[in-house]
């Protein structure tokens, strides 16, 4: 069974744990990976669905934190600056899709993520 089966199959979520995973997702838009770090390490084994949330959420900001760090070196060549700004927007809608759906209680999967960690 994959992952993914796993959570389908799972109860639904407190509402705690729902919270968490929101602000969770939307923290990274702040904090970069700092908050989903933490409520990983935090909450890995109390709830399957925060765990995956917050490596979700995790591996995301990674992702962008290593996308911002090369349109940084591009800034040199002009071309840079304008991928930092696109970059940021999608880092915001994305937590903001992110958040909304998980507030439902729904699994969330960002389409463009490293998944880093595992």
């Amino acid at each position: 069974m994959t992952t993914e089966t796993n959570l389908a199959t799972s109860p639904t979520p407190s509402n705690d744990d729902k919270n968490i995973a929101t602000i969770t997702h939307l923290a990274g838009t702040v904090f970069s990976f700092v908050p989903a770090l933490v409520v990983w390490i935090l909450k890995k084994d109390d709830s399957e669905y925060l765990a995956s949330q917050a490596k979700e959420a995790l591996n995301f900001q990674i992702t962008v934190l290593m996308a911002q760090f090369i349109a940084g070196i591009l800034a040199i060549i002009l071309i840079g600056f304008l991928f930092i700004f696109i970059i940021w927007l999608l880092n915001i809608a994305l937590c903001i899709i992110a958040a909304i759906s998980t507030s439902k209680g729904e699994t969330y999967r960002y389409p463009i993520c490293l998944r880093l960690i595992n």
